[in-house]
């Protein structure tokens, strides 16, 4: 058993596959996914697990170097809690946001209900 980090099977498969410039989406639960991209759904309820939970346990993992949120989300709770945790977060419209869902490696589906959390984190590298 692992002594620590992400312990979903799903989840941690999905994390380990991903290279330089790959992306990976963070979303509430109600972020529609084109049907040919990956799901990890983490979502048990509404509100369970949050997203502020599945992102920091995302980044206890990964490099990133940058991340897009929607400019609708600019103001409200989740620019606050992407931007405190990414140094470099640009802001897209949400119908762009959207469009970048195609080109994802997965998305990882919370259980969060605040509307426009949701981010695209562009995948780093360690050296």
């Amino acid at each position: 058993m692992k002594k620590h980090g992400v312990l979903n099977p799903a989840l941690s498969a999905r994390l380990a596959r991903l290279g330089h410039l790959d992306t990976v989406v963070v979303a509430d639960c109600g972020l529609p996914v084109p049907s040919e991209i990956p799901v990890v759904d983490l979502a048990l309820v509404f509100g369970v697990p949050r997203f502020t939970e599945a992102l920091d346990a995302v980044l206890g993992e990964l490099v990133v170097e940058r991340a897009w949120i929607a400019e609708e989300a600019v103001g409200q709770a989740p620019q606050e809690w992407v931007a405190q945790r990414i140094d470099e977060v640009h802001t897209i419209s949400h119908d762009e946001l959207k469009q970048r869902i195609a080109s994802a490696a997965f998305v990882l589906r919370t259980g969060e209900t605040t509307s426009y959390a949701n981010v695209v984190l562009q995948c780093g590298v360690p050296f």
